[in-house]
């Protein structure tokens, strides 16, 4: 799992498809207490990478642009390794200032926010206790903070507590009822005060985002990126996989036909490419995957109407050429 997880890294998908439509369909065996596991360990994180957009217009003016938390709120899990230089490419240049303004939290939001700021990392009942609060209104508040890109928490089960409703509300009998509330704490996902960014660091995050969307799709062009949402331009990654050429580390050339532009791709990928074209069934099996998956490249570099990246859509890919199948409902996760 930390290896799909790895790929995944930088990509926002709606918190209530990361666990029933994007890993487990990734994986042949997928359980939830895997992933737990792995953040409750420190060794992988999550939270809203790119803060929800303000409109200028509402900046200056008198009512205030709150945010209604929902399950299609985009949030990303990746390694807490790459937490730093994810966060600085996500909030550079223009986004800083984008970033959710305290009095656009409600009241609840905001006390959580100053005893975070405070206290530091806390458990669910610390939060109850030191607002003074109740319980639905600080599940409410900490929802409105994660779906903010403000917080996060130390396992992924605090982010399902918030997502099922029955859990919320302490539905269920005694043999099957979930905790409500989960062991984890509760961080600021950003230390820094409100509007504050930090400077610049000495590493480079471009060339992090570049190695990772290597890592991602094996092949790397300008249309590709089209479906990633981290603010980089082509043009700085090009001058870093030109020298990444030069470096020997990957190979430059037209390995995708009918798009234009330099393209570079790993040399295990350029192998692997070549294999399918020897052998076409090679690539024959079926594979399901949600409109949420960063692979849903359908109206991107692929034939065919864009699909939505909904948790509800879904393609199939039949001797490699994608089929749209009909939405569905998705159970709660």
């Amino acid at each position: 799992m930390f290896e799909i997880l790895k790929q995944l890294a930088g990509f926002e998908a709606a918190a209530s498809a990361w666990e029933p439509q994007i890993l487990s369909r990734r994986m042949a065996t997928y359980s939830p207490d895997t992933l737990d596991y792995l953040c409750l360990r420190g060794t992988v994180t999550w939270g809203r990478l790119i803060p929800p957009l303000q409109q200028e217009s509402l900046l200056g003016a008198k009512r205030k642009q709150r945010i209604t938390p929902t399950s299609l709120a985009p949030i990303c899990v990746f390694p807490r390794e790459d937490a730093e230089w994810l966060l600085e490419l996500a909030r550079k240049g223009g986004r800083a200032s984008q970033a959710l303004l305290p009095e656009n939290l409600s009241g609840i939001a905001q006390k959580l926010y100053r005893f975070l700021q405070d206290r530091g990392a806390s458990f669910f009942i610390d939060l109850v206790r030191g607002t003074g609060q109740l319980q639905a209104e600080v599940e409410q508040g900490l929802w409105e903070l994660a779906s903010s890109g403000l917080a996060s928490a130390d396992g992924f089960d605090n982010l399902r507590a918030l997502l099922d409703p029955k859990r919320r509300r302490g539905i269920g009998r005694e043999r099957t009822k979930r905790p409500r509330h989960s062991i984890g704490r509760w961080s600021l996902l950003v230390e820094a005060p409100f509007g504050h960014q930090p400077e610049a660091e000495s590493h480079q995050p471009t060339e992090s985002w570049a190695r990772q969307l290597l890592h991602r799709y094996g092949i790397v062009f300008r249309d590709l990126v089209k479906r990633e949402t981290l603010p980089t331009a082509w043009r700085d990654l090009l001058m870093i996989y030109r020298r990444m050429e030069l470096r020997g580390e990957i190979r430059g050339g037209r390995f995708v036909a009918g798009f234009t532009g330099e393209q570079f791709g790993l040399p295990e990928a350029v192998e692997a490419l070549r294999a399918v074209r020897r052998d076409p069934q090679a690539g024959a099996q079926e594979i399901r995957l949600s409109g949420s998956d960063p692979l849903n490249l359908v109206g991107i570099i692929l034939p065919g109407e864009r699909v939505p990246a909904l948790p509800s859509n879904s393609i199939l890919f039949q001797n490699g050429q994608p089929v749209r199948e009909e939405p569905h409902a998705i159970a709660s996760a």
